[in-house]
């Protein structure tokens, strides 16, 4: 599917920062990861390489959680008051996690009269005595909006999108639903409907496009599609130890250990449920497609490595955490060539790939579907744009840990993504997480437009992210697979391990990001997330800084990476950044060069700003053509920008006339351009 949307800036009203107490460890967290800070008393400073026990979430029983969350729940209102909300606002809770030193992560969600806040979920950490330490906010724009009737008529935004399901393939003319909501997500907040039209797409996938118009003009504001698509390879993986029900006579596909999670049989219907998998023996399929139950039993293994990989990686017990298991249907429609999973049915479904020859029913896919359930149950990362391509890259990321985790030899831990299913016809994969850009269309680094791509190709950036972190650039072989990862600025990064890579990714998806988060926020996230896991002087947060670097995202651990030495060109003159108007620009010389200015040309920028997600920086050469150096970022609420960037600037000549073109692009905040270096290596 497409992406209609790339994230776009979000204005805001005067922010009111919550007071933070920074933990010992994690005291430049509040500096240089702000998701504003961490949460309690201080503990003792983590040992290098080895977690901080404090910052670890205990493993919450259903009941526990449930009572947790009924706490928050009473305490809503007040919570509500003492972020400073409206009256017609309320909170409602959406999920908790809780650290071993107490500190409380609390999600929710938003209503304004009564009506849904579509990005207007956050999430408040607070400490034992329940005083507020930190919020996360998808957007920190005022929720207000001039009135609540609407000027555009219902059926006329259910026309506008039934018409643009049309147009991505869908055939019904009428939507399941409209609703009214505010929309907060992409701006000011504005009253809005949210229409869902359904039915099925054009390769046979169910639809579940959403489609936000404009209560007041009709403009279509956004759209994204609900149904969430992965591909992952077609191996079986062997004969395996299955947990199954058995009553009387009958065994059925049930795991009473996981939640009751079943597996079921469509039989190539495209709706319903199907039917149980049930016979008389506990033996199910034969390895081949010519027993249907053999598609089922993978797909109930999938599932059950699955739990069993987030309940001992991270003691999540379930996708909502709840204890409660979800089911899969298999056999779905005619030689369809993708799996899905849908929030609405709480389940994962699986097609049996091209001429009905091979089910996608393998570890990597359970891994990646479920992980959907995952992420819309925590950060809900919205299904377009940036946001979009990391809600991806999440069940990706998952969906290979899963793979390692289940250790099977049939089917081996990679960082390749539907390495089997041999959908270009060639034997390639169909993603490649150490180089995205080999499939021909995901992105190797971030890049402006990167939010235009279709959500399985903008993954790549985060993909690749991980990829670094867990094993490092360059060449190597593992589990017999052969990889070799460049990195953007053509320095080289050291991996830390999968595990660790997980725990970091894991912790930023369940505490620092929201539906809004767009790359510079999920850097912003796993770097607080290293911070309070492994402390900000670690390796470990090093690594993330330099793994992000390495994908075009923010800069080196060592200030930009490329070492001492070289020839620096500085401009110490102050501009005054004015508040959401025009850029300014700083000027450098550069003269008695030969050639053209290298690879790794150095940008190190000092700018005073007391929000710096408003800003946009671009280097601009002699030329004339800009570098950008640093986005807009609603969720990057971080003052100031003193960073080294490294640029590719081989295609200028090093001599000429260098600005540095800064531009605020949001209201109540303002800054200067204290001075920047140009250092030629």
């Amino acid at each position: 599917m497409s992406s209609s949307s790339s994230r776009r800036r979000t204005p805001h009203a005067s922010h009111r920062r919550t007071a933070t107490v920074a933990l010992a460890g994690v005291a430049a967290l509040i500096a240089a990861a702000v998701q504003s800070g961490a949460a309690s008393a201080a503990p003792a400073k983590p040992q290098p390489g080895k977690v901080n026990p404090a910052h670890v979430a205990v493993k919450l029983t259903p009941s526990q959680r449930a009572e947790l969350i009924r706490h928050a729940d009473a305490s809503k209102a007040a919570t509500a008051r003492s972020l400073g909300l409206g009256a017609k606002e309320k909170l409602v809770v959406k999920d908790v996690v809780k650290d071993a030193d107490g500190t409380l992560h609390t999600r929710y969600e938003r209503t304004y009269a009564g009506l849904p806040v579509l990005g207007g979920d956050l999430v408040v950490d607070s400490n034992t005595s329940g005083k507020t330490m930190d919020v996360v906010k998808a957007t920190r724009a005022t929720v207000k909006v001039a009135g609540l009737t609407p000027a555009v008529s219902q059926a006329a935004a259910e026309k506008q999108a039934v018409q643009r399901a049309k147009a991505r393939g869908g055939s019904k003319s009428a939507a399941d639903s409209v609703r009214k909501v505010i929309w907060a997500a992409t701006g000011k907040p504005v009253l809005a409907y949210e229409t869902v039209v359904g039915g099925l797409q054009d390769d046979g996938t169910p639809n579940q496009l959403h489609v936000i118009t404009d209560a007041a003009t009709g403009k279509k504001l956004y759209e994204y599609q609900g149904i969430e698509t992965g591909v992952g390879n077609t191996q079986y993986s062997g004969q395996v130890n299955l947990t199954t029900t058995h009553s009387g006579s009958t065994y059925t596909l049930t795991d009473g250990a996981r939640g009751g999670h079943k597996t079921y049989n469509l039989n190539h219907g495209t709706s319903g449920t199907g039917t149980l998998f049930s016979q008389s023996n506990d033996t199910w399929g034969n390895g081949t497609t010519s027993n249907a139950a053999t598609a089922g039993a993978d797909a109930h293994y999938g599932a059950q490595e699955t739990w069993d990989f987030y309940k001992n990686t991270f003691g999540r017990s379930g996708i909502k955490n709840d204890g409660v298991g979800a089911y899969s249907r298999v056999h779905y429609g005619n030689s369809y060539v993708n799996a899905f999973w849908d929030d609405g049915c709480f389940c994962m479904t699986y097609g049996d790939g091209s001429n009905n020859a091979d089910p996608l029913t393998s570890l990597d896919v359970a891994g990646h579907e479920m992980s959907h359930g995952v992420t819309s149950n925590t950060a809900g990362l919205e299904y377009s744009g940036e946001s979009g391509g990391l809600n991806e890259a999440t069940s990706d990321i998952m969906g290979t840990g899963v793979e390692f985790f289940a250790n099977n030899s049939s089917d081996p831990g990679d960082y390749l993504i539907g390495e089997k299913i041999d959908i270009n016809g060639d034997g390639t994969p169909l993603r490649y997480m150490d180089k995205p850009s080999k499939d021909g269309g995901s992105a190797d680094s971030w890049y402006s437009g990167v939010g235009d791509l279709d959500v399985h190709y903008s993954s790549g950036v985060a993909n690749h992210f991980f990829y670094l972190l867990s094993e490092g650039s360059g060449a190597k072989v593992i589990n017999g697979v052969s990889y070799d990862s460049p990195t953007a600025d053509g320095l080289p990064v050291t991996g830390i391990g999968r595990d660790k890579a997980l725990q970091i990714w894991y912790r930023a998806l369940t505490t620092k990001f929201t539906s809004t988060t767009d790359y510079a926020g999920a850097r912003t996230g796993t770097l607080a997330a290293a911070g309070e896991l492994y402390g900000t002087s670690s390796t470990e947060y090093k690594a993330v800084q330099d793994a992000w670097a390495a994908v075009a995202v923010g800069s080196r651990s060592d200030g930009g990476g490329g070492g001492g030495g070289g020839t620096t060109y500085e401009s110490n003159a102050q501009v005054a950044i004015p508040d959401n108007g025009p850029a300014v620009a700083s000027d450098i010389a550069v003269s008695g060069r030969t050639g053209n200015a290298p690879s790794n040309l150095q940008v190190y920028v000092d700018i005073t700003h007391t929000w710096r997600g408003d800003l946009v920086i671009d280097l601009v050469g002699p030329s004339g053509t800009a570098y950008r150096l640093k986005n807009f970022s609603s969720s990057d609420s971080a003052d100031n920008v003193k960073q080294t960037y490294t640029v590719n600037a081989s295609a200028e000549p090093a001599n000429g006339t260098w600005k540095l073109r800064v531009q605020d692009q949001a209201t109540y905040d303002t800054g200067t351009i204290n001075g920047w270096k140009l250092t030629f290596p």
